[in-house]
This record gives C-alpha cells, sequence and structure tokens, in this order.
C-alpha cells in the first residue's frame, strides 16, 4: 500500500473510531485491548492506537529525522499489528507499543543500512549494564567511538544479541524469535559479548 492509499485508509479508520468514540473512550487501554481480542473489532485497536499516536510518531522521528517517514512508519506499524496483536501477552499496552515502535523504525534503518548508525549505540551506554565500562574523564563521543568500535570486534551472534538485548531491549525470548537461535546460546552470546566489550572498551579508552 502507498502513502497515498495508507493515509486514506488511516484517516477512515478514525472516522470509524469517532462515530464509536462516545461508546468505548471510556474504556482503559485494557478494556479496549480485550475487547479488540474477543470481538476482532478494529474500532476498539483504533481508539487504542489512535490514544497513542504523538508519542509513536515523536518516536519514528527521532529515529528516522524525517516527518513523512516517520508518519509512514506510525500507519504501517498500525497496519501490521491490527492482525497480529492478539498474539501478544501485552502487561502494558504504552510500554509494550512503545518497544514495538523503536524496534519497528529500527528494522527500517537496518534494511537500508548494514550497521545502526553511531547515534543509536548510546541506548547501550544508557543501561545501567555498560555504564561501568566507561570512564567519566573521557568524553561522549570518545566512549561511543569506543564502543561503536568495540561491537564491531564481537563476533557476529554476540554482536546481534547485544545490539537486540540492549539497543531493543528485546527478552530473551524475543531473542530466540527473531534469530532462531537457541535460548541458551543467547544467553552464552550476551554474557560473553558483555564481557568482551568491557575488555576492548577498557583497552580503547586508555589507549
Amino acid at each position: 500500500m502507498d502513502s497515498i492509499n495508507r493515509f486514506l485508509f488511516f484517516l477512515t479508520l478514525q472516522k470509524k473510531v469517532l462515530f464509536f468514540k462516545k461508546n468505548i473512550s471510556q474504556h482503559t487501554d485494557d478494556e479496549l485491548l480485550q475487547y479488540y481480542v474477543k470481538s476482532g473489532k478494529k474500532e476498539y485497536f483504533g481508539e487504542l492506537y489512535n490514544r497513542y499516536i504523538p508519542l509513536l510518531y515523536g518516536v519514528c522521528l527521532k529515529y528516522l529525522r524525517d516527518e513523512p517517514r516517520a508518519q509512514d512508519a506510525v500507519m504501517e506499524l498500525f497496519e501490521e499489528l491490527l492482525p497480529k496483536v492478539a498474539n501478544y501477552e501485552i502487561k502494558t499496552f504504552r510500554t509494550w507499543v512503545y518497544r514495538v515502535v523503536k524496534n519497528h523504525c529500527l528494522q527500517i534503518l537496518r534494511r537500508e543500512n548494514k550497521e545502526i548508525p553511531l547515534d543509536y549505540t548510546v541506548h547501550i551506554v544508557e543501561s545501567d549494564e555498560f555504564l561501568h565500562l566507561l570512564c567519566e574523564e573521557e568524553s561522549e563521543e570518545a566512549q561511543l567511538e569506543a564502543l561503536h568500535h568495540c561491537l564491531k570486534k564481537l563476533s557476529e551472534p554476540q554482536r546481534i544479541s547485544i545490539r537486540h538485548f540492549f539497543m531493543e531491549e528485546m527478552s530473551y525470548a524475543d531473542i530466540v524469535e527473531q534469530t532462531g537461535f537457541t535460548l541458551n546460546n543467547v544467553k552464552s552470546y550476551i554474557q560473553n559479548g558483555k564481557r568482551n566489550l568491557k575488555i576492548c572498551i577498557k583497552s580503547q579508552l586508555k589507549g
């Protein structure tokens, strides 16, 4: 579906949501999600999704850095989630959809570039797991360069697992489903990858 048709589809959905709004707008996120799963009526998920469009658009704009592409990504994600959302175990929709939209944007970037731009390694730096690896005396730029360099030094399975776990906040189960790795291998790749990064980063920053 091209951008124009996708936009028209989205407008049509919003009109339907407005039509039903008096009846469904008072429901909580959890209730809307449950009603959608049980009934399959788009209006329920449309109302739920519509509540978070500003958040989703902001995330897409942050990652994609282009307004039309961010708008397209928000609409694409709605279309992708509509037939699939019932298959997920969702505890808090806001937290879940934030992670999903971030992963969606990263997948777009990966399709366009083999390497995720340096800016996105900052998500690993912000993780408590890695803060102790970095030297306070070094500039943020030096830290990011060291991390980016050391990520390239990891084996491919370690690099993939580290990125999924820390940058995309995926669970072990999500990584297994995404990569085809076994659960034990995923845990091993993350543990060994962290250790190798620690050694490499310290060496880079001291050098």
